[in-house]
């Protein structure tokens, strides 16, 4: 039988000293196992959707926005004109959770109105979170009626991108789209919260448009299996204001994944 080596690294647990070789050793394995850990956590975080620059805009505090609201195809507020935004300004409307405003909407449609909430922003697509003290009412600000610009039409387009509900993409949910956001968006549009289609391209200037059918109006159910979905639609783009709005024809939508 073969005597142990005595000058061997040997642990004994009651002294307070490991071996030296036995000490490099456990530094090189935990080095190795945080080290690992710390590459998987970065492959993980470079991979996942740039979450974008929106959020809820609680720096800009509670506001209260004077305009015309809009009930088609989906509630929106469309401001007075000024120096920033001469052919007025448009916000997309929507309650808390995952609730739209149809109903105020209908109420007051066309009339001047107050809106109260918190303002959800990426980019250049605004929504207001509808609640808190003022909700919707008639307006009681000393304001002149006015007329919003009337609608552009940009010509038929062809564009590829995602159908998104508006609320999260705007900054409620981050990142707020990709097929790992479909069931939460499927859920907001359901509940009324109007749709935005991103496209990979830009017209007019914008990649992010309000969705409508082909006759302008809200739409229909269909549009539901699609949405997070990178897809190619036909359809028409119509400015109104700094808003776009892409009317659809979804006979002509091709999935491309």
């Amino acid at each position: 039988m073969e005597k142990p080596d005595p000058t061997a690294p040997f642990f004994v647990g009651y002294m307070n000293k490991l071996p030296a070789g036995l000490g490099r050793f456990l530094t090189f394995v935990i080095v190795s196992i945080i080290g690992g850990f710390a590459g998987v956590a970065l492959a993980l975080s470079v991979s996942q959707d740039d979450p974008g620059d929106g959020r809820f805009r609680f720096d800009l505090k509670y506001q209260t926005l004077t305009g015309k609201i809009e009930k088609s195809p989906y509630p929106v507020l469309r401001l007075p004109p000024d120096e920033a935004f001469p052919q007025g300004r448009a916000i997309l409307l929507s309650g808390g959770g995952k609730r739209g405003v149809q109903k105020s909407a209908e109420t007051f449609d066309g009339q001047m109105i107050d809106a109260g909430g918190i303002i959800i922003r990426r980019g250049d697509l605004d929504m207001l979170q509808v609640g808190g003290k003022v909700k919707i009412r008639a307006t009681e600000a000393e304001i002149a009626d006015f007329e919003p610009a009337a609608p552009v039409d940009l010509g038929k387009w062809r564009l590829t991108g995602e159908i998104c509900d508006g609320k999260c993409y705007a900054g409620a949910m981050r990142p707020g789209r990709g097929l790992a956001h479909k069931a939460c968006a499927n859920v907001c549009l359901i509940g009324g919260v109007p749709p935005v289609f991103v496209s990979t391209s830009p017209v007019d200037g914008r990649i992010f448009f309000l969705m409508a059918d082909k006759n302008g109006a809200p739409l229909s159910d269909d549009y539901f299996r699609y949405v997070a979905e990178m897809v190619q639609i036909d359809g028409a783009v119509e400015r109104r204001g700094d808003l776009h709005v892409f009317k659809i024809d979804l006979d002509t939508l091709v999935r491309l994944q």
